[in-house]
């Protein structure tokens, strides 16, 4: 079984699929290049949210990203991997960047509200302990960070951390998880076995993709159970 790179075209990879039902199988619903520019519209709006808006911290940006280009490089969404990688990189900065505003505009009260089951103080607390730790570089760190990467610009932003700071190390993090991902992705995609066998790869992203989320929710129900 070959895992020798293939050139990123249609053509040149030719998925067998066989484990989804036409319905769910990509292959089927993706292809038509009248739907490249609202899939590219649709992850920037999902990147975006999860880095800017709090209540986006259980979307999985890291397998969007990895399988946008995963798909990108098979041919079965019809996008150029830049254009798909600096769309990426700018909704992921404007993300962040929305963020911080926010925390610099209302600051704790945002995690205070009583009976809120999102914006949960432990959230905020775990954003809190991980900027401490690593200054400045977690900017970039809590990119590739559930939950922590939605909520650290938030604190970044109550913490006053100086703007102009925050904006390269925000670019900096944009760049290597919102293109570098995508990058990944792409070059995984053109290897022969990934391309064959897309329909399984696309389910197991989609379970691990809400590993995370799980053992979060799981945590915080024990926490509730001992107290």
């Amino acid at each position: 079984m070959s895992l020798l790179p293939l050139a990123a075209t249609a053509s040149s990879v030719r998925p067998v699929t066989g484990l989804l039902p036409a319905w769910m199988d990509p292959n089927e619903f993706l292809r038509d290049p009248a739907l490249a520019p609202w899939l590219v519209l649709i992850v920037c709006a999902f990147l975006f949210v999860e880095t800017g808006l709090l209540v986006g911290f259980f979307l999985p940006g890291d397998s969007l990203l990895f399988t946008s280009g995963l798909l990108a490089a098979t041919g079965i969404i019809q996008v150029p991997v830049g254009v798909l990688a600096g769309a990426a990189f700018l909704a992921a900065l404007g993300g962040d960047q929305t963020g911080y505003l926010i925390g610099r505009k209302a600051g704790p009260a945002l995690f205070n509200r009583p009976g809120s089951r999102f914006l949960r103080g432990e959230y905020a607390d775990k954003a809190h302990n991980f900027f401490l730790k690593y200054g400045r570089r977690s900017v970039v760190l809590a990119r590739f960070v559930p939950i922590v990467r939605t909520f650290l610009p938030v604190t970044a932003g109550v913490g006053r951390m100086r703007y102009g700071a925050f904006l390269a190390y925000n670019a900096l993090g944009a760049l290597l998880w919102g293109a570098g991902v995508t990058l990944l992705g792409f070059w995984l995609g053109r290897y022969a076995w990934i391309g064959a066998n897309i329909d399984l790869i696309f389910v197991v992203i989609v379970v691990v993709s809400f590993v995370p989320v799980g053992v979060e929710l799981l945590k915080s129900r024990r926490h509730k159970g001992s107290q």
